[in-house]
């Protein structure tokens, strides 16, 4: 839904190589940490609060999936010894819509990024935090001008971000083994399989994985809980704004896209052969260049490129059973969890339709039509039109929708879109594993939506909670202590990183934690934290009137019958 010579090489332990330029700035100041693949080097840095940490970026985690491996699974990293590995700086993004950034796209884009305090084998190893980027499964990246650890690294974690393939590069599924889909989900998996053979060498600890991810980040994280090729290699999990059980439906192949894909390309669509022979050839930047023609208008739907159950070929598959199903049989990962969504979600795209002449014709003038297109559900059916109408009339009192009347009603049907995928799969996964739950409503000066018209922000949007975890730098200054951002900062991660230690955000020896009372989930109660100017535990569920809506509209046995 959619943006760095060598003076002194001084020996240490056998395994690592301080390196300096006979400077006290940290920025000048490297080090060389030897795995099984080779060495690799990495750039000391400091975080928002002037603690030094090691950065070690653009580390290749699989095969450049190029010419025969393009839009397949990944194939492990060759080993580079006896070079050593340049980390000192970031590596490429995965080919992508960008305007700013096409220098740094390349499809040799399978990097990760390691962020620690201490290399100190002799000390105590750390918990280690896994980021999943958002964006669509077809925007953004790990590099740290999207994922920095400044503000996250004040704990005491070791931080990896990574990239994984995007759009048709990453998620063409023919339902086949020349495409069988689900390639950025597996090389998610690569890079997890990386982390529990290399980690260790950088003070993480392989036997405490804490997966984490954002919007398509955090649906991913929802997969990977139930994919048998990431059994073992995590044991914790935190989903914010995004969630694989929802009002949308999984098939085995995106064909239609697959074969809108070609035809912009210009390659024949039939045979398949001559079709995927033909893909493998382009250029990667004709697959950035077409990207917007492969949406039905603008960047609609949000959600194109979807995750699928691999039924056929004889691949590793990521995903063997549809994830309602699979969720409803108690076929999950039973690690700890926690999960929460934003206060206003995508209520910048409700003021983008309604101030937009054309979008809000579109709604006004044929609702039944465009509403599965934006809100994700079945189409042209009997049941979708029901379904439309009731959304039509619960939200609208099937009203004219004008701007800005309509504002705050549109601005609640857009953020329930994610709402409800929280919910649904908050309820569902409740029954068989410890759930936290949260509510991010601090409204910050800093945000995904301005109005343009006052130039103040709104309240807590999609993304805004990353804000304070992330380091972005295109978004936000580095946050100081003095900043009025640094109490949530504090918060926040401190929540995550007690989490990501022994699965239990609460500790009331911390002075910023001390009066957290954060309780599990129960559908009983339906407890969560609400996490704003103050930390509050409320009770009955998050937005419940209009969750119980969807609940109406998309019944778990329908999802689970109407799906594969």
């Amino acid at each position: 839904m959619a943006l760095r010579v060598i003076d002194v090489i001084t020996s240490f332990s056998g395994l690592l190589f301080l390196l300096t330029l006979g400077s006290s700035n940290a920025a000048n100041q490297t080090i060389i940490v030897d795995t099984t693949l080779g060495a690799i080097k990495g750039l000391q840095m400091e975080t928002r609060l002037g603690a030094k940490f090691w950065s070690f970026r653009g580390i290749r985690f699989a095969e450049p999936p190029v010419g025969d491996l393009r839009f397949r699974n990944p194939q492990p990293v060759k080993a580079w010894k006896p070079q050593v590995f340049d980390a000192t700086q970031d590596g490429p993004m995965c080919p992508q819509i960008t305007e700013t950034r096409r220098s740094m796209l390349s499809e040799d884009c399978l990097r990760l990024n390691i962020y620690t305090k201490s290399l100190n084998s002799s000390s105590q190893l750390r918990p280690v935090i896994v980021y999943l980027h958002p964006g669509g499964f077809y925007l953004f990246s790990g590099i740290s001008l999207d994922a920095g650890a400044q503000n996250f690294l004040d704990r005491d974690i070791v931080l990896v971000t990574l990239n994984y393939r995007l759009g048709s590069l990453g998620f063409l599924a023919l339902g086949r083994e020349e495409a069988p889909g689900n390639m950025g989900l597996k090389d998610q998996v690569m890079a997890l399989r990386w982390i529990q053979q290399h980690v260790e060498k950088f003070g993480g600890d392989p036997k405490s994985v804490t997966l984490w991810g954002y919007s398509a980040g955090g649906m991913s994280v929802g997969l990977h809980m139930m994919s048998p090729m990431s059994k073992g290699l995590f044991h914790r999990a935190i989903m914010q704004s995004g969630s694989p059980l929802a009002q949308f439906r999984y098939s085995s192949n995106q064909s239609v896209l697959a074969e809108r894909q070609a035809r912009l390309l210009k390659c024949p669509v039939r045979p398949v052969e001559d079709m995927m022979k033909c893909l493998k050839e382009k250029p990667m930047l004709d697959f950035v260049d077409t990207a917007g023609g492969m949406f039905e208008f603008e960047l609609n739907p949000g959600l194109n490129w979807m995750p699928v159950v691999e039924v056929n070929g004889s691949q590793e598959k990521f995903l063997i059973e549809d994830p309602y199903r699979a969720m409803q049989n108690g076929h999950i990962h039973r690690v700890p969890l926690i999960t929460g969504i934003t206060e206003y979600e995508f209520y910048y795209g409700a003021y983008d339709s309604l101030r937009n002449e054309t979008e809000r014709r579109r709604f006004n003038e044929n609702f039944s039509k465009y509403a599965p297109i934006y809100f994700f559900y079945e189409r042209e059916t009997a049941n979708s039109r029901r379904i439309s109408e009731e959304i039509r009339s619960f939200y609208f009192q099937n009203t004219t929708l004008e701007f800005p009347r309509s504002l705050e009603r549109f601005g609640e049907l857009y953020a329930d879109v994610v709402g409800f995928e929280n919910h649904r799969f908050l309820n569902m996964v409740s029954k068989h594993i410890p759930v936290y739950s949260y509510l991010f409503s601090y409204k910050g000066r800093y945000s995904t939506f301005r109005n343009p018209e006052t130039n103040q922000t709104h309240g807590a949007m999609h993304l805004d909670e990353l804000w304070y975890l992330l380091y972005l730098p295109e978004i936000t200054p580095l946050f100081k202590k003095e900043d009025p951002e640094d109490l949530v900062i504090e918060r926040l991660s401190r929540m995550w990183y007690e989490f990501a230690k022994k699965s239990d955000p609460n500790n009331c020896t911390d002075e910023y934690l001390k009066n957290l009372k954060w309780p599990l989930y129960d559908n009983r109660n339906k407890q969560f934290l609400e996490i704003g100017n103050d930390l509050n535990v409320r009770t009955n569920g998050i937005f419940l009137e209009r969750m119980q809506l969807w609940d109406r509209l998309f019944p778990i046995e329908d999802m689970i019958n109407k799906n594969l």
